[in-house]
């Protein structure tokens, strides 16, 4: 049975979609490297679990929440239209739709990104629903469109404006992943015509790409990796990342199947219990076989637009009490950097496994020389007991997000 399941992976791994994915600096760390992480916080609180909680929808404007963009740390580049235009994306398992900006956005924040210019493509079509997008801080406006969507193999933008995040990284370890072949499939998707200034006028990518299931996305339409998957263009209904810490293309998402070269061992399948995000359940946080979070069992999502560990304020700020994390003047926590030698694995206990968190995947330190948690309290009106699990745990583990048998894989990463 060990060969066949074996035999299986090579095959399915000879037919996957492949796409690699540039890991760039959160928009946090940015602004905290130039010491404005506290203003804007103050002048534009946000809700990080905003897009976690229940929303509203109408009959003329479909409303979905949408994240955190202070921590997205991963994107990869498709292109849209005929000829392609090229665009910067999260592939992000937290959110469902894909949208990016248009030329009729008149946002100040959509003159720094790369826009989708509806004139220059020959297979767009206006669908002409409103769309809104909204969160803690704002919301992105526009309408619904459909055009062909394909990954990018080479610069062949018919509308490219200058990426500043842009850097010539050297890959260290692991060969550039071989890009095959996302068949081009006609794709219906939100552009922008009001984007919240203080969030999108600073980060680096142009839009989402979400992949979580189709109850949390726009009424009416079918989410990207659903298309591939009804019209048989992916050998089995899932994807997979693989992240890194190395700044350029080592890190990979994987549609259709799973190469078993990216992971050690053999998957551990946990039950999706929600199937809106991608939600299972965590049975304890411990450290030296101490509870110190989770103590009777709660939900977790695992989410590739997160970067942080986030969970209710009770049990994150007792986990910074036990790692002697200390509040700083910006609402973050600081920590001595010599802890990362010295503190001990934080266990997360899913479905029977352990998954270690060493000190050095839940202590980052920056170019700056400063430590910080990689822990994060949601906010306190949030009662109910749900952590996401965020880039720190995926950086370590492989992850395989299973439509087809509602289930989440989960192995230590190569």
């Amino acid at each position: 049975m060990k060969w066949i399941l074996v035999l299986g992976l090579v095959a399915l791994s000879e037919s996957l979609i492949t796409i690699p994915l540039q890991k760039i600096q959160p928009l946090r760390e940015r602004l905290r490297e130039k010491d404005l992480l506290k203003d804007f916080l103050e002048k534009s609180p946000y809700n990080l679990i905003s897009k976690y909680l229940g929303r509203l929808q109408m009959m003329e404007v479909s409303y979905e929440p949408l994240r955190n963009y202070l921590d997205l740390a991963y994107m990869g580049t498709i292109s849209i239209g005929t000829p392609p235009q090229e665009f910067k994306v999260i592939f992000d398992t937290g959110s469902t739709d894909l949208w990016v900006p248009s030329i009729y956005c008149y946002s100040p924040a959509c003159a720094h990104h790369n826009v989708f210019n509806p004139l220059r493509s020959s297979t767009f079509q206006f669908l002409g629903q409103p769309l809104s997008l909204s969160y803690g801080t704002g919301s992105m406006k526009g309408f619904l469109a459909s055009d062909t969507v394909k990954e990018c193999l080479s610069p062949t933008s018919t509308q490219a404006s200058p990426n500043p995040t842009s850097q010539g990284f050297t890959q260290k370890h692991r060969p550039l992943p071989q890009v095959t072949g996302l068949p081009e499939v006609v794709q219906e998707f939100g552009l922008s015509i009001q984007e919240p200034g203080q969030f999108m006028d600073s980060v680096p990518f142009d839009g989402i790409l979400g992949l979580a299931y189709p109850t949390l996305g726009i009424r009416g339409t079918t989410p990207f990796f659903d298309n591939l998957w009804r019209q048989g263009l992916v050998s089995q209904g899932l994807f997979a990342f693989y992240l890194t810490n190395e700044e350029k293309n080592s890190s990979v998402v994987m549609f259709g199947g799973v190469d078993p070269a990216y992971y050690k061992g053999e998957l551990n399948w946990v039950p999706v219990t929600r199937p809106f995000f991608w939600q299972f359940t965590v049975s304890s946080i411990s450290m030296n076989g101490a509870v110190i979070g989770c103590d009777s069992g709660c939900h977790a999502i695992l989410d590739t637009g997160t970067s942080l560990v986030t969970g209710p304020p009770e049990p994150i700020f007792n986990i910074q009490r036990i790692i002697n994390a200390r509040q700083s003047y910006g609402g973050e926590y600081i920590m001595d950097c010599e802890a990362i030698n010295t503190l001990p694995d934080i266990i997360i206990t899913i479905n029977g496994v352990d998954y270690p968190l060493p000190a050095s995947a839940y202590i980052r330190q920056e170019r700056t020389g400063i430590c910080y948690s990689n822990f994060l309290a949601t906010p306190g009106n949030l009662s109910r007991e749900i952590w996401i699990l965020g880039d720190v745990f995926l950086r370590l583990y492989f992850s395989v997000f299973d439509r087809e048998n509602n289930r989440i894989g989960l192995a230590p990463a190569a």
